[in-house]
């Protein structure tokens, strides 16, 4: 599994090695800036799961780096945990009604910090989860907790075999599954059918989801399987 990227932005030049240092050691890939504008900037061109972020930075502060990183297309659920020598509530409580995830006072434990990052990516990971029940294709939404497909906002009755291959065809777009691996994942490993089984239950449920000749939503890749585009 990828490490995940953490951006850490302090302009006390120990404080972001010590938290750097702490973070690689247990498995995070990290990188440091020291202000406000450059923590702007390296967002916008690259991605990390979460930032730590100073609130007193020179320039512009970390109350104002945070709005801007919330109006930023793409940024508007980025983790982030405020760090601070400010104890006092009312900075807590800005901090949060910014947009911050959470907020960790100076001097602080640097293992508390640790398990308030992995606190709050976890936070995030669940978040993208349950995104992740709805599904879409084009004009096709999935909806994986309710068993529903629609097609141009029209429901379609599909078997549960139908439903599960549209799902795993989803999860997989652009990716070449073949016959065999769809037999395999949908109809399990014990079954003996053949893949014409397969074949079979494309054609109803391309009918189903009108799927035209050209392969609106799933392409045959010949002698191989399927893919959805």
């Amino acid at each position: 599994m990828a490490h995940r990227k953490i951006l850490v932005v302090d302009d006390e030049e120990h404080i972001a090695e010590l938290i750097k240092f702490n973070l690689e050691k247990n498995g995070f890939e990290v990188t440091t800036r020291d202000n406000g504008e450059d923590c702007i900037k390296f967002l916008e061109e690259n991605n990390v799961d979460l930032v730590v972020l100073d609130l007193m930075l020179p320039g512009i502060d970390g109350f104002e780096v945070c709005k801007t990183i919330r109006r930023i297309d793409g940024l508007e659920k980025l983790p982030i945990i405020m760090l601070t020598a400010k104890s006092e509530e009312t900075d807590r409580i800005l901090g949060l009604e910014l947009g911050a995830d959470d907020y960790v006072a100076k001097p602080f434990s640097v293992r508390e910090l640790i398990a308030r990052i992995k606190a709050v990516l976890r936070r995030a990971d669940t978040k993208q989860e349950v995104k992740a029940k709805v599904l879409e294709v084009k004009d096709l939404v999935m909806d994986t907790e309710k068993h529903i497909v629609t097609v141009e906002g029209t429901e379609i009755d599909l078997t549960l075999k139908e439903f599960e291959l549209l799902k795993i065809l989803i999860e997989n777009r652009g990716k070449v599954l073949s016959r065999n691996l769809l037999l395999d994942e949908v109809w399990g490993y014990d079954y003996y059918g053949e893949t014409r089984t397969v074949d079979v239950h494309i054609r109803h449920l391309r009918k189903k989801i009108k799927d035209d000749e050209t392969g609106k939503y799933i392409e045959t890749i010949r002698g191989v399987g399927y893919k959805m585009k």
